[in-house]
């Protein structure tokens, strides 16, 4: 017989999605899109970029992640996958049926929360509960005076969207902040698929680690040394716990450009590796033993076809991970 999880042990039961990416002492993998590579420009073609995500859910990944770029920064070199999230979200929620959905991130400040809480729960009423919805402050200090938000006070923003969204869960909330007063004679609908929006916070979002024990559903980090990224999450747990709470997930991106040896040792790349799948299953192993819960694998820099890479990692790294 298994044990009864306690609190500090267990991840709080939120919507389809986010039970199915994150399970304690476990580690599940997704993708990042678009499904391609583009190592040399900043901007995708977003070739067949449905029907590799509709392989992709049929090899057994646990979720793809969208990001949010409004703009184009050209001196950041990196234009995201084109579309706005909200929008592909709903064109994957009816393309797909079992994958988890997820972004990475919505740069809160640059949106109004009321707008971000109605498409949210739009998207995880369509798609049945398979919504994951990371939120950040930002970090392109371009784009900022487009939407005419000072940078320096984005993670004031930030706190005060979040609240807000929030508040959104409720049924005819009463509350006041920068973003808008709501009196208790109106109403947001939908409300999200399951008890709330599971809302995850990306790096620090210029928040202390208390805030983010406290309000998070999850934490994304970036990738760091291993005991580096070991010392932080239990750090992070550690604040969890002292504040009596359910337990939360973390997880991280990583770009890889897997090779056709499987043996090949891991080197560099930008905020990855290039390595074979013998040494990826011991970097995700590695991962794992630290505390991550869930892994979203980017191609953007893989010099193998894109197919071809997504067969091999459902062969010989998802049975491990992905059961």
């Amino acid at each position: 017989m298994r044990p009864t999880l306690t609190k500090e042990k267990s991840f709080p039961n939120i919507n389809q999605g986010y039970n199915k990416v994150f399970k304690p002492g476990q580690l599940s993998i997704g993708l990042v899109v678009p499904l391609e590579s583009y190592p040399t420009g900043p901007i995708p073609s977003m070739s067949r970029h449905i029907e590799r995500i509709q392989l992709a859910e049929k090899l057994g990944f646990a979720s793809v992640w969208l990001r949010d770029v409004p703009f184009n920064v050209p001196n950041f070199g990196d234009a995201g996958q084109l579309f706005d999230p909200f929008v592909y979200l709903g064109a994957l929620a009816v393309s797909t049926s079992d994958i988890a959905l997820g972004v990475s991130s919505i740069i809160l400040p640059l949106r109004h929360p009321a707008h971000v809480a109605k498409a949210a729960s739009s998207l995880d009423q369509l798609s049945n509960g398979r919504l994951i919805l990371g939120v950040a402050s930002g970090d392109r200090p371009d784009e900022y005076p487009a939407i005419n938000i000072p940078f320096a006070l984005r993670g004031e923003y930030f706190r005060e969207s979040y609240d807000y969204i929030r508040q959104m869960d409720k049924d005819f909330p009463f509350f006041s902040n920068a973003f808008g007063t709501v009196n208790g004679d109106i109403d947001m609908l939908p409300k999200p698929y399951g008890s709330q929006l599971p809302l995850l916070i990306t790096g620090a979002s210029q928040q202390s680690i208390d805030w983010i024990a406290e309000n998070g559903d999850g934490w994304m980090t970036y990738p760091r040394p291993t005991q580096t990224q070991e010392n932080e999450i239990k750090k992070l747990r550690e604040t969890i716990q002292a504040k009596g709470g359910f337990d939360k997930p973390v997880m991280e991106p990583c770009y890889i450009d897997l090779t056709e040896s499987p043996d090949t040792p891991p080197s560099p790349i930008h905020l990855g590796l290039r390595l074979g799948v013998n040494e990826l299953g011991k970097y995700l192993r590695s991962r794992r033993k630290i505390g991550v819960n869930h892994i979203a694998l980017n191609l953007r820099f893989n010099s193998v076809g894109i197919e071809e890479t997504l067969q091999r990692l459902a062969t010989e790294i998802l049975p491990e991970f992905n059961s």
